[in-house]
């Protein structure tokens, strides 16, 4: 049996999805009963519980081979709140004496601060090894459905906004389904250590990614460049909370500078190309 956290998101649900293809036993662990009905349309079992619960994701963890989790960014946590979260986790995986957990984390979370969002996996992958947890932490590059972020703007204004120093410096782009079966892979043959994954994908310059994706709605897209003292204010413009605004402009600023590094154990190749990617998210 094999818990999956996340699983109503993309790389839980692919992680998920390609377990029960294997003909696994999934354990969906899922926040209200609604959520867990499709999985258990699926043959898998549904557990009910809240990453800050510690005492109920333990619950949900107990008797099972592995685990997958994963910190969700929350809009409106504070930095104390994401760390808080982190460690529930961690306990819950620790008391429910999970032998293995598989972690999506993220490029950039060798680093401890000045990285936005990433510092909070940062924290989670050390809190699980200190734990004396095995741990295959499966650090993700860019994933290519970002690009449901800006659908809004490119169908609306036909615009394709790009946060960053230039729109033409290619940056791997992962989809989610190979990091789902990445994942899913690595529960069914557990390294006998723990180990950190890079895992390695095509590259895109933001210019072909807004090419690719205005081919395919029809229109050709305009790439905006937002100059870096003008990110905050895009964000919060565009309705992201002031605490997430302004971590992820750290992010960006990290990424623009180089920090956002592979520095892993080992490679995995993910080889979806983005076109596959943007024709499933693309209505016809």
């Amino acid at each position: 049996m094999y818990a999956i956290t996340g699983i109503t998101g993309h790389v839980g649900g692919a992680t998920a999805g390609a377990l029960l293809d294997a003909g696994a036993r999934v354990r969906a662990v899922v926040r209200t009963p609604g959520k867990g009905k499709p999985w258990a349309a699926r043959g898998a079992d549904v557990a009910i519980a809240d990453f800050t619960d510690r005492t109920a994701l333990a619950a949900a963890l107990v008797g099972c081979a592995g685990a997958f989790v994963m910190l969700p960014t929350v809009p409106t946590f504070t930095d104390a709140d994401h760390r808080r979260m982190a460690e529930s986790i961690v306990a819950a995986v620790a008391a429910a004496g999970v032998p293995h957990a598989v972690l999506l984390s993220s490029v950039g979370a060798d680093l401890p601060a000045g990285t936005g969002p990433v510092r909070w996996l940062h924290h989670l992958e050390n809190g699980l090894r200190d734990a004396g947890v095995r741990t295959t932490a499966l650090r993700s590059p860019h994933f290519q459905e970002k690009v449901e972020a800006v659908l809004a703007a490119a169908t609306g204004a036909g615009v394709y906004p790009v946060f960053g120093d230039s729109a033409d410096v290619p940056t791997p782009m992962v989809a989610t389904r190979d990091v789902g079966a990445a994942a899913a892979q690595a529960l069914l043959a557990p390294p006998p250590a723990g180990e950190v994954v890079d895992l390695s994908a095509p590259a895109y310059t933001e210019r072909e990614v807004a090419h690719a994706l205005g081919a395919l709605l029809g229109r050709e897209l305009e790439v905006v460049r937002v100059p870096r003292a003008g990110w905050l204010g895009a964000l919060t413009e565009a309705g992201v909370p002031p605490l997430l605004a302004t971590e992820l402009v750290e992010l960006y600023d990290a990424e623009s500078r180089g920090l956002l590094r592979p520095r892993g154990d080992r490679v995995h190749p993910c080889t979806t190309a983005l076109a596959d990617t943007l024709r499933a998210m693309v209505p016809a």
